[in-house]
Formats: structure tokens, sequence, C-alpha cells
């Protein structure tokens, strides 16, 4: 089968964060070879303004989001289930799966790891961070896929900027079932 074609989409600041130095996030989006999914994040600002974790051995680990952290959300089209990825510019990452909004959260372990790479620039964090195809096979519902994409940027003055594809509730909150807006076709994936 073809696999997703590179689409590009851009994360908006939620309206209770502070505009400082940040100027945009996109996100671009395609299938691997294998099936799974690649995300790369493009946020473009004052790097030197935000605090990037720094380089860790690869792997898994809590609480990423209290930092600095790019985040993806994916469930299937008509399920209550779903998986939130964490990836920090560090290259640590995490998986969490629940059974319904913010409901039943429990690590998830797969035969393939997320795969984290990052580059830091005085004005452009990219992070490229793959989702094993396991990962997408095991999300009950049926032939859509609904993502959520987000960001958290931890700034050096103490102050952190929330970022997503949709922002549906007055405080920011990226496990929202109404944020995970952006539709895959689940075959396009493997």
């Amino acid at each position: 089968m073809s696999g997703l074609e590179p689409r590009c989409v851009t994360l908006v600041r939620h309206p209770s964060s502070p505009d400082g130095t940040v100027r945009r996030i996109d996100v671009e989006i395609a299938s691997t070879p294998a099936g799974g999914l690649r995300l790369r994040y493009f946020l473009d600002g004052d790097v030197n303004g935000i605090l990037v974790p720094p380089p860790a051995r690869p792997g898994p680990a809590d609480e990423l989001w209290r930092h600095t952290c790019f985040e993806a959300f994916i469930a299937g089209q008509d399920s209550r289930a779903y998986c939130e990825f964490n990836f920090s510019p560090s290259s640590q990452w995490a998986v969490y799966g629940f059974s319904s909004y913010r409901e039943g959260m429990a690590p998830l372990d797969y035969a393939t790891d997320p795969l984290v790479a990052a580059s830091v620039t005085d004005d452009r964090i990219a992070l490229e961070a793959f989702v094993p195809v396991e990962a997408l096979l095991a999300l009950p519902g049926d032939a859509t896929l609904r993502l959520g994409l987000a960001a958290v940027v931890e700034g050096t003055n103490g102050q952190f900027s929330y970022w997503a594809l949709a922002h549906p509730s007055e405080a920011p909150d990226f496990h929202h079932p109404d944020g995970f807006v952006l539709a895959i076709p689940r075959e396009s994936t493997w």
C-alpha cells in the first residue's frame, strides 16, 4: 500500500500562554517505510530563551512534559482509548495508554521503541520522532486515526507556553478528545 504523503501542520499557542520566545512550531507528518509515523517538529524562535533538556541516553523517562517536550496523541476514530507519546530534545521518550479521557493511564511497551533525534541552534529546535507501526496497530477503532499534536515550551524565565493543533478548553489540555483534530487513514501507515 502507498504510504502517507508528507503533510505539514502548524501548532497554535494557547491564549493563556505568554507570547515570547517562540515564533512558530510546525510539524511534518509522514509514514515510515516500516508503516509507522515520522513526526518532525520545527520550533522557530529565540532558543536562548528556552530551557532545552540536555542530551541524555535514549530511552524511556517519565514526566518529560514538565519541561520542553513535543507530544503526539493518537486514537482510533470511534474509540475513547488513546496513546500519548512524549518526545524530549534530550532523546528520551515516553508512551502511555489511556482507556478514555485521562483514565486508565499505563506505560506502554512495544517490540520497537520510538526513536527521537534533535538538533538545536540559536533560532531552531528540530526534533524528529518515529512512532512504531505496532503502536498504531494496537489502537482500537476503525480505519481512521485521529492525531493531536502538541508542545510544551519552558522558558528560561520559568514561564511555560502550550502549543497544539487545537485548544478546546479554557486551560491547556492536550488530552481533550476535541484536540485530536488531524485525521489520517489507518491503512496509509502500513
